[in-house]
């Protein structure tokens, strides 16, 4: 059965890494750019009541910000997100916060948690029950002009660091300590949270990381999209390199990765602009990422840019990570998992690897009373 596994994810981890290949595309504006060099990451612009249906459940608090980051090319970002307090009376020093990076929705507004009324998930609840304060960026472009860089490493996890910044600023009873918690492409913006938190917010005290299902060495895998690449069997694949290839054509149009595009990935990309996961998923059913590209994706500086979007570091670690991985994940593969565990292994970084018997999705789930152990022990005195 094992070995079944393995088999199944390696294809899967082509397709996924098919997905980052072609992820070159159009030229859409990104993300609002701002002419003040002096935007200071983390400074609120606005704040409005979150409507309490979309509030975690056990929360006493729920409202909305806008505030600026860092997007792509290190250039000032807007993005959005919501605060959400737990009852009660904060423990001296403030409440403790958890800073959340959610799964794939999609890369247009209105696909972003805080618009579509799913930020408060009951996974969050558990959190919060615990005392925690929740903070959850939506990641710029989902929520603010432009497409989302879906899979943009360095851009998630500067949301994810301001976005504590920016719930402070407005919230008096945060503490500075904090934590990263993701899944999917929230683990990977959490894995890259915490390996730039201390360096790019040394004002905060940020204790550690939690990343489940977070897909990682995509980024090895870009060469080997081309025409005719076959279906693999993981769910999604498709989807995912259509947002790949949108955002990455929004950030970086000099790259002109329409041609590489057939007419059929210009269509997909055009929809993925417009459309949220939900209903990407039929649209593309029975389309292969082999169809998308009308040649291989060979561009040196499309390469470089897709390796620097997915490369989720290996070092750099100097806080405790947590990093579960479902075996029987047909979303995010194994075997990707498990490398990327053994390259951190060899390098000495503190994360603890643990694996689950679960697919995607089930495997936050599963994972919870190890992670929640872990965040405890990080905020412990």
């Amino acid at each position: 059965m094992i070995g079944r596994l393995l088999g199944r994810t390696a294809l899967a981890i082509a397709t996924v890494t098919t997905a980052i290949g072609v992820t070159a595309a159009a030229a859409h504006p990104l993300h609002v750019q701002t002419s003040n060099s002096t935007v200071s990451p983390g400074s609120v612009t606005s704040v409005e009541p979150l409507p309490a249906s979309s509030w975690i459940p056990g929360a006493v608090t729920g409202i909305k910000l806008t505030y600026w980051t860092t997007g792509p090319l290190g250039r000032p970002a807007p993005s959005t997100g919501a605060v959400f307090l737990p009852p009660g009376q904060p423990p001296d020093g403030g409440w403790p916060v958890i800073s959340w990076a959610h799964g794939t929705v999609g890369i247009a507004d209105r696909c972003s948690p805080t618009v579509t009324g799913t930020v408060g998930t009951p996974y969050l609840a558990r959190w919060l029950s615990q005392g925690y304060a929740i903070v959850a960026t939506d990641y710029v472009g989902l929520g603010t002009p432009g497409l989302h860089p879906y899979l943009d490493g360095p851009t998630e996890a500067n949301s994810v660091i301001d976005m504590v910044r920016a719930a402070r600023d407005v919230e008096p009873t945060l503490s500075s300590r904090w934590v990263a918690l993701g899944q999917s492409q929230g683990g990977q913006a959490a894995l890259f949270t915490a390996a730039r938190a201390t360096r790019y917010a040394p004002d905060l005290d940020y204790r550690g990381a939690v990343a489940t299902g977070a897909p990682s060495n995509l980024e090895n895998l870009t060469t080997l999209v081309r025409p005719g690449f076959p279906q693999l069997p993981l769910t999604g694949s498709t989807v995912f390199v259509t947002y790949i290839l949108a955002g990455l054509r929004a950030a970086r149009p000099d790259l002109d990765v329409d041609r590489f595009l057939t007419a059929t990935g210009r269509d997909a990309l055009a929809a993925a602009e417009s459309e949220c996961y939900e209903t990407m998923a039929p649209r593309l059913e029975g389309v292969s990422i082999g169809d998308l590209v009308s040649r291989p994706l060979d561009d040196p500086a499309l390469l470089a840019a897709v390796r620097n979007m997915l490369e989720v570091p290996t070092s750099g670690y100097d806080r405790p990570v947590f990093l579960g991985q479902g075996l029987t994940d047909e979303m995010v593969p194994a075997p990707l998992a498990l490398k990327l565990a053994a390259d951190l292994a060899v390098q000495r970084q503190p994360v603890t690897f643990r694996t689950y018997p679960t697919g995607h999705l089930e495997t936050m789930r599963a994972s919870l009373p190890d992670a929640t152990a872990f965040v405890r022990g990080l905020f412990a005195p």
